[in-house]
């Protein structure tokens, strides 16, 4: 599927007047996607397909991880959805 933010509003959402705006460096704040705030894939750990790295006490460290601020970050995290349900359905 392709959320278009042209065609789909909701698939995107740039909140400049947040505090921590923008909390991840960027090039292109214009294009930044705060939609998912917090990202839902954290919990797939090493599958969630983003750029991070653990801390030496093995914390996930999502800093670098652009994912889901990105323009295709809508569309690849709602395909990761039946993973998040499956590891809820676990526990």
């Amino acid at each position: 599927m392709d959320y278009s933010t042209q065609l789909h509003k909701y698939a995107f959402f740039c909140h400049k007047e947040c505090e921590y705006f923008p909390c991840h460096k960027t090039e292109d704040p214009d294009s930044f996607n705060c939609l998912f705030c917090y990202c839902p894939l954290y919990a797939l750990g090493r599958r969630c397909g983003g750029n991070f790295t653990y801390t030496e006490n093995g914390i996930k460290n999502c800093e670098n991880c652009m994912l889901p601020h990105s323009k295709g970050g809508y569309d690849y995290i709602i395909s990761k959805y039946p993973e998040i349900k499956k590891l809820a359905a676990e526990n």
